[in-house]
């Protein structure tokens, strides 16, 4: 077999659907809030750059749910336009006013929203 065609082999076994992609990028997010969170004493700018990475996957996540082309019923889109309300004002709470507690809910969600789009 050829170079192109066992790399093609290798990638298409481990390629992931949407869903999965969708639940990883999720898990990462929780993942690095939850480092900040674990060593607050430490932060270091990095409180800034989880929160960033966390903001840029919902502001994905929820363009592409709530888009009028999204298969998604009706409400389940406004429902996950609720839930990015929340986050984005969660994460700006935390940036105004940094504490570790209030990562938590944050935390939460994504590990949620991560399990549910696995099942």
């Amino acid at each position: 077999m050829s170079y192109g065609a066992n790399a093609y082999a290798r990638v298409s076994q481990t390629a992931l659907t949407p869903r999965e992609a969708e639940a990883a990028v999720l898990t990462k997010a929780a993942s690095r809030l939850q480092a900040i969170q674990g060593d607050w004493a430490n932060l270091s700018g990095g409180l800034n750059e989880a929160l960033n990475f966390n903001q840029k996957v919902w502001t994905i996540l929820a363009g592409a749910a709530t888009a009028p082309e999204s298969a998604l019923p009706a409400d389940i889109k406004e429902s996950i336009a609720r839930l990015s309300v929340f986050v984005f004002r969660r994460m700006i709470d935390v940036l105004v006013e940094p504490q570790a507690e209030k990562l938590s809910a944050l935390i939460n969600i994504n590990h949620q929203l991560a399990a549910g789009l696995r099942n």
